[in-house]
């Protein structure tokens, strides 16, 4: 569903929200109850980014899947900086498998994993269980497959990109790749190329080509490259902070208990992949991209989603059960306002740690190709300014936070 935003001053939860960043969702929401506003600027259009990401899962495409698992996070996070007019973007995700033999044969070896979703712990969850096997890569069905399968936005304003990675000839199987790239700009949908390997062996097979015709980028990758994480001081802290931010959530409905193993499962995912996923997906679950109304109280009953008060005894954690009415509303007012200032100061350890990468960066002028993250980001961020986002620097956003941290030490 599609968003409005209202600005007003709302006091929800025992959080203050400032005017100008209120956000009440339509496509995850009803309207938050605000106070009645004399006058402003008319409801604006929360903007969208809808992103496919077409996988190669053939037999010699471990790596890549490795590389998706990994920098998932960092490429949600690239939006946390990211506006259109003040507003930031809601963020849909959907994944695609193609080119493993054990799919079906009259589907074009096509399977759709997750249609366009902000549910990330499941992209998270679907990642980790794919395995690889032999079979006949058919790009230009699979692009088509994606552009009518999924429920792309009819905004002309909205950024809609699809990226196809993978290393044999892009002209493979009974769909031309050119009509089907011309089918998806069509519908204002970009598909930006990556190519597992050398960049003329993917001009040859034409992944070029294929970006060319649907205005995309062509980017060539070493899909076996292993992402590299830079320790930053700020990580440590960061991860402690994560272990408390999971302690603010509270399962409630009959999935709720369930769906939080799934987020638990998912951090020892990210961990397991390596340092940088375990960081970047802390600093993505401290933003506004990282919502779970289904099975989080907190979350559900900012969106209005859901009454404390009318939930019934079975829907509540057993923490919960044996506390009378204001109770339970309190206990919750009590972790929304923990949870918020955990995810603050996340956010403003992020700013810092991204100047301080920025820096490390231009030091040690890392040499090699881009990994599937870094290949996403850079395309994914260009096509953004195109559609009148504008991205926070690290400079910007160091100077910003420590000019913040100077006044707090300053009041203290």
């Amino acid at each position: 569903m599609r968003t409005s935003l209202v600005l007003a001053t709302v006091v929800t939860m025992g959080m203050l929200l400032c005017a100008s960043s209120l956000v009440a969702t339509e496509r995850s929401a009803p309207a938050v109850e605000v106070t009645p506003v004399v006058s402003g600027p008319l409801p604006v259009e929360k903007p969208l980014v809808q992103i496919g990401i077409l996988l190669d899962t053939s037999g010699s495409m471990s790596g890549l899947i490795d590389q998706a698992r990994t920098e998932l996070w960092s490429i949600v996070n690239e939006f946390i900086f990211a506006e259109r007019n003040g507003v930031a973007p809601e963020v849909q995700v959907a994944l695609y498998e193609y080119g493993k033999s054990s799919l079906a044969q009259d589907e074009g070896y096509i399977r759709q994993i997750v249609p366009l979703t902000t549910d990330l712990d499941k992209i998270s969850e679907e990642l980790f269980a794919l395995r690889t096997n032999g079979g006949s890569e058919y790009c230009g069905w699979v692009i088509q497959d994606a552009t009518a399968g999924l429920a792309w936005s009819e905004s002309p304003d909205d950024l809609k990109v699809i990226f196809i990675a993978g290393n044999e000839p892009f002209t493979q199987g009974p769909v031309d790749y050119r009509g089907a790239c011309k089918a998806a700009v069509a519908r204002g949908i970009i598909v930006n190329t990556i190519h597992c390997g050398t960049e003329r062996q993917g001009v040859d097979g034409k992944w070029k080509d294929g970006a060319v015709i649907a205005d995309g980028r062509y980017l060539n990758i070493d899909h076996n490259r292993q992402v590299v994480h830079i320790p930053a001081p700020q990580d440590t802290e960061i991860a402690e902070l994560g272990v408390r931010l999971n302690q603010t959530y509270i399962a409630y409905g009959r999935q709720g208990q369930i769906l939080r193993e799934r987020q638990s499962v998912q951090d020892k995912n990210a961990a397991q992949a390596s340092p940088e996923a375990a960081v970047q997906r802390a600093v993505a679950k401290s933003s506004s991209n990282y919502i779970n109304t289904t099975w989080d109280l907190i979350d559900a009953v900012l969106a209005e989603q859901v009454k404390v008060e009318e939930l019934k005894e079975e829907e509540l954690p057993e923490n919960m059960k044996p506390m009378n009415a204001e109770q339970q509303k309190a206990f919750v007012e009590t972790k929304a306002k923990e949870r918020s200032e955990i995810q603050s100061r996340i956010q403003k350890l992020n700013e810092q740690r991204r100047a301080f990468l920025a820096e490390e960066m231009k030091k040690r002028q890392a040499q090699g190709k881009d990994t599937l993250g870094s290949a996403v980001q850079q395309a994914i961020r260009e096509q953004a300014q195109k559609k009148n986002y504008t991205f926070k620097d690290p400079e910007n956003a160091a100077q910003n936070s420590g000019e913040t941290c100077a006044k707090e030490n300053g009041d203290n």
